[in-house]
């Protein structure tokens, strides 16, 4: 069963329209030409790959950040919240995960604490693994407070041919950390807004699974961590 399991994940509530559409293209097409049923019919099966949601095994100590998202940490820099979140010009650690079209797309909550605010931003439709698009593309903004009264920031964005931002967490929700509270269509990235003085415990290249892959520690007192390719 273990094994079965491995296989066969939970598909999102959210992908059920979809995968019903794919589904009816790809019955279509039979009726016109076998071929195209089978591509229409590879499609539909990528489209239930894709709007899969396995349970993760999320680490429970108290002040561990892990990661929003499945994908591929691009960029660890240092800079401002999104304005809209009115947290002025301070400049925070921001460590950045690209999601391809392959990755799982349902986003989980980096820590234990509070909704603070959630803001939308309309914006462009960039490639997401572009540094201007934390700035220039359409974003959905979480500001929340971790128990130790510290804040902390997490933000969908939307990619090339993402167009569309699910966010579930609302204003005043208590949250644990590797909650489910959002999904991002088709390909997009996160970004998480470190409290000052908190070091990432990533590295730029390596590959994180939402949910599980600790992202920093708000307790610890380790320095950002290097790495290299072997």
């Amino acid at each position: 069963m273990s094994a079965l399991k491995t296989v066969i994940v939970p598909v999102n509530r959210a992908g059920y329209p979809f995968i019903a559409i794919f589904a009816a293209v790809a019955l279509v097409l039979f009726f016109v030409w076998q071929p195209l049923g089978w591509i229409g019919l590879i499609l539909a099966a990528w489209c239930v790959y894709f709007f899969r949601d396995p349970d993760r095994v999320t680490p429970s100590r108290p002040g561990l950040v892990v990661s929003p998202a499945d994908g591929t940490v691009i960029l660890i820099t240092k800079a401002s919240p999104p304005p809209e979140l009115g947290m002025g010009d301070i400049r925070l650690t921001r460590v950045s995960v690209f999601l391809n079209v392959f990755d799982v797309h349902v986003n989980r909550v980096p820590t234990d604490g509070v909704i603070k605010d959630v803001e939308y931003h309309p914006g462009k439709f960039l490639n997401a693994s572009l540094d201007k698009a934390s700035d220039d593309n359409e974003r959905m903004s979480i500001r929340m407070a971790a128990p130790d009264g510290r804040e902390l920031v997490f933000v969908q964005i939307a990619g090339l041919v993402a167009r569309r931002i699910l966010c579930w967490a609302k204003p005043g929700q208590p949250v644990k950390a590797g909650e489910r509270y959002g999904l991002i269509r088709f390909g997009s990235r996160c970004d998480v807004y470190l409290p000052d003085g908190v070091a990432p415990l990533v590295v730029v290249g390596q590959k994180m699974v939402a949910g599980e892959t600790v992202l920093a520690d708000l307790t610890g007192s380790e320095q950002q961590r290097e790495g290299e390719v072997r």
